[in-house]
């Protein structure tokens, strides 16, 4: 006879009954953006569309110009994370490699400077862009996205794990920093970049309290952005704003289904002993 184990087949049904609480929300919200107007809020709730249609998404793209949104999201996501996987990466390899005057308290005092709410710094930002001149335009948005502390961190943890004598090797046989940086430091990282891109985009994509601030034009907005003023605009069409929350979300999981596992291996890779 086979002998079952109890903890076993209840951590599994555990663990089946939280995904379905989570996933649940979810479903729902991408069924409701098929249904006609006004199912969506009917009682008793209706689960699945009594007809598929895809009015609301016809909507979005035709008579509100989401195209242009999401596209203003694409570019600056993709902008932000491009810039700050370079500037995070030199940053870490000098604070890794060089030696110099006072390395180990400056990045301890960077470090410290992690536990300051993002929100108190965001009037001084403000000014110090406003007096550049660059508010309401995308450097308003990729500046302050240039390089972050936490990326800076999470790669220079990462890269404990390479050999001095790699660098040696590489000195010996004449290879520059930036070389050395290019083609050693650069691919071996490759799993933490992959998994600080995915973060980076995500906090880009899904940012709204910044680019609301920043972003004064319209034509400008983000797709967060144009979503606020949806769901104030459209507050009683739900299946309208739940066609525009899918969209919002797609990218995000298809991005992270692309890069799952880089993302894991960076992940589980990425403790390293001082």
């Amino acid at each position: 006879m086979i002998s079952l184990k109890p903890k076993p087949i209840l951590l599994n049904l555990l663990l089946i009954i939280i995904t379905v609480i989570t996933l649940t929300p979810f479903l729902w919200m991408v069924s409701a953006s098929f249904m006609l107007d006004g199912h969506a809020s009917t009682y008793p709730p209706r689960f699945l569309p009594d007809e598929f249609t895809i009015t609301q998404y016809s909507k979005l793209f035709t008579k509100l110009n989401i195209t242009t949104n999401m596209l203003n999201s694409f570019i600056l996501s993709i902008s932000v994370t491009l810039i700050s996987l370079l500037f995070n990466s030199m940053a870490a390899y000098a604070f890794l490699k060089f030696r110099f005057k006072g390395k180990e308290k400056l990045f301890t005092i960077l470090l410290s400077s992690m536990i300051i709410p993002s929100q108190v710094t965001m009037l001084p930002l403000f000014l110090m862009l406003k007096e550049m001149g660059v508010i309401n335009t995308y450097f308003a948005i990729i500046i302050p996205g240039l390089a972050n502390i936490f990326g800076i961190f999470l790669i220079r943890q990462y890269a404990q794990s390479i050999p001095d004598s790699l660098f040696e090797a590489a000195k010996i046989d004449g290879a520059t920093d930036f070389q050395i940086y290019t083609k050693i430091f650069v691919p071996i990282i490759k799993p933490i970049l992959v998994t600080l891109a995915l973060f980076t985009f995500m906090g880009t994509w899904n940012d709204f309290l910044w680019p609301l601030i920043t972003l004064t034009d319209e034509s400008m907005y983000t797709l967060p952005v144009a979503m606020s003023n949806l769901m104030s605009e459209h507050s009683k069409d739900p299946e309208l704003m739940m066609a525009g929350s899918v969209l919002t979300i797609l990218p995000i999981i298809i991005v992270f289904l692309a890069m799952q596992k880089q993302y894991i291996k960076g992940l589980m890779m990425g403790s390293v002993k001082e």
